[in-house]
């Protein structure tokens, strides 16, 4: 075992402070020659390649930890995982495009009615059954907007439905291996079959979902929470959201094509990118030729500059693409029928679940960004200002940033080219609106962060850090695997929070547990039954995880903070770790539980 020096001190040390800073991000003012003052952002991208550059500086790492932290050691391979997850990605992404989340989300709308529990239900198993083919990610992307329009228009409390969007996706994620980059980090650091890992992993997601729909009942069952009765938002038409059938059905046909292959090759021991990529770049090609072939014959509008100038600054607010504004029609023009069909009838109803017309409270002028701007931050409830108020706080606001502009004017470099580029991007977005509307949702910040994270777990092993955390493990679990279990599944739900994102908490238990198995002393060294129960643990873990009690404890749940942020809801850290400390707790408890029964029916 490598000993412990300063420069091990030193790599420690600075990992911490990364992480810490991943946690909560800061920008450092600084003033650039011509550019004028600028804040840099120490971040989740910033932060670990800035720790990076400092530990080589410090030769505390050199270009062997950095070359394998890029092509990976003990079978993970890095780029694999990532070339895999984007292609997945943007297969999950094109399909949600179409509209066809939504659609499903407007079908249990209308099954749900106006029972609250009934419909509270059936969407936690929509999302949940959305989550398991399609990943967390894509199913965030469109889940959240539609819970934003649709508790804005029926008056609801938005926590509730949003927490259960929340927890129902990201423990889902661990059903399939593709459904969370840290799975194929577990399946490749532990040599875990595709399908054995599904088969490992569907009991305890099974007893996790059951038991966290129980504890989020549990939690919100008072009357203001979830209403027993409430006034139904009228019919939603499916169709009206599903604008692009054709496309839905093809994407829909290859991503069940590529599952399908990949559960075949996994057991000949293939590389899954060889099977993702091909499928992604079909569909690539698809999107490409079917929108050409929609433009060339008017499917597609022809571009005109003015026209779709001025649509663009109509909806310039409109940060999540193509669809949220057919889908707040939609729900406008039910509310509207509605309303209509009370006041016909004249029945009353209780004043507490009323629901008056949506063009009462959202001019048709109103962008979609602005609605449910009047929620309450942290207790849940609903906060009301007055018109006045609000005129009040945009002219302050406007106000405030037209005196900075003054103050301080921004150049813009090179305004030619960046105006000529901006016309090619809008010409090409038009005439290609699949693609261009996909690209900016795929998660590119994941792939300067994860392979800084293999970069600093590969300088971290390099130091010795590793090793010593690997003995600390085989003395405290005794080579067994119930401890062993039970100390990886809640340490990998503490280090989701405190390791970086549950990516680098998966990536540095993976290579403690494979340190302990590979031990060449046999009485500190893992048994391969122990060894492989860690894995399962890990992965149950690093998914339930990212239910926890900060926004960086997953890509996802940064994903999700910055879509409410853009919708006009702020959620402070407090009511995110409150809400979501009773769920997982249970689903902790419940899940190892279950995972350690597995491990006592296959190993005795």
């Amino acid at each position: 075992m490598a000993s412990i020096t300063r420069f091990s001190i030193v790599t420690l040390i600075l990992f911490i402070l990364s992480i810490a800073v991943v946690i909560r991000s800061v920008s450092i003012p600084v003033r650039l020659p011509y550019l004028g003052k600028r804040r840099i952002p120490i971040n989740l991208t910033t932060a670990p390649i800035a720790t990076i550059a400092i530990l080589w500086a410090a030769q505390c790492l050199g270009p062997t930890q950095i070359r394998n932290g890029i092509v990976g050691t003990d079978g993970v391979k890095p780029y694999n995982i990532l070339i895999l997850f984007f292609s997945l990605a943007y297969m999950a992404i094109t399909l949600d495009v179409t509209g066809i989340l939504r659609s499903a989300a407007f079908w249990v709308s209308n099954k749900g009615g106006s029972n609250g529990w009934k419909l509270y239900f059936y969407f936690y198993v929509m999302l949940t059954v959305l989550s398991v083919v399609l990943g967390n990610d894509p199913v965030i992307l469109s889940g959240t907007v539609f819970l934003v329009y649709y508790t804005e228009a029926t008056r609801l409390e938005p926590m509730p439905w949003l927490i259960s969007e929340f927890a129902a996706a990201n423990t889902a994620s661990m059903v399939l291996f593709l459904g969370n980059p840290t799975n194929v980090v577990v399946c490749e650091g532990f040599s875990i079959n595709n399908v054995a890992f599904t088969a490992y992993t569907i009991l305890p997601f099974l007893a996790c979902n059951v038991v966290c729909f129980g504890a989020l009942a549990f939690q919100y069952r008072a009357e203001k929470h979830i209403p027993k009765r409430l006034q139904h938002i009228g019919r939603l038409d499916p169709r009206s959201v599903l604008h692009d059938p054709v496309s839905a059905c093809v994407g829909s046909a290859l991503l069940g094509s590529t599952l399908i292959v990949i559960i075949v090759v996994s057991f000949f021991n293939v590389d899954v990118w060889m099977i993702t990529l091909p499928f992604a770049v079909a569909k690539f090609i698809f999107d490409l030729c079917w929108d050409h072939y929609r433009y060339s014959t008017g499917m597609i509008p022809k571009y005109n500059p003015k026209v779709q100038d001025q649509e663009a600054s109509a909806s310039d607010a409109d940060a999540e693409g193509e669809g949220n504004d057919a889908m707040l029609v939609a729900i406008r023009r039910a509310m509207t029928s509605q309303s209509q069909d009370l006041e016909s009838s004249a029945v009353p109803t209780n004043r507490t679940n009323t629901v008056t017309s949506l063009s009462t409270h959202l001019p048709v002028s109103q962008t979609p960004t602005a609605v449910g701007q009047d929620f309450l931050h942290a207790n849940g409830e609903k906060e009301v200002e007055s018109e006045t108020d609000r005129e009040g706080e945009k002219e302050k606001e406007k106000a405030k940033k037209e005196t900075k502009t003054k103050e301080e004017p921004t150049p813009i470099l090179f305004p030619n080219q960046r105006a000529g580029f901006k016309r090619l991007h809008k010409r090409l977005a038009h005439h290609f609106p699949t693609f261009f509307t996909a690209l900016p949702r795929l998660p590119f910040g994941l792939v300067p962060f994860a392979f800084s994270q293999f970069i600093l777990i590969e300088a971290l092993d390099h130091q010795g850090w590793i090793d010593v955390f690997a003995l600390w493990l085989v003395r405290a679990s005794n080579r067994a695997i119930h401890p062993t279990v039970w100390l990886i599944g809640i340490f990998g739900v503490v280090l989701c929070n405190l390791a970086g994102t549950n990516i680098g908490c998966t990536i540095l238990l993976t290579k403690v547990v494979r340190a302990a198995a590979t031990s060449s002393d046999p009485t500190l060294g893992f048994p391969s039954d122990t060894t492989r129960a860690a894995g399962i643990a890990l992965a149950l873990a690093s998914n339930i995880g990212a239910v926890s009690f900060t926004f960086s404890a997953s890509l996802a749940g940064l994903l999700w903070k910055s879509i409410l942020e853009q919708k006009g809801i702020k959620i402070t850290q407090k009511t995110f770790a409150f809400w979501n400390m009773l769920p997982i707790l249970v689903m902790t408890v419940v899940g190892l539980g279950v995972v350690s029964a597995e491990m006592a029916v296959l190993y005795g």
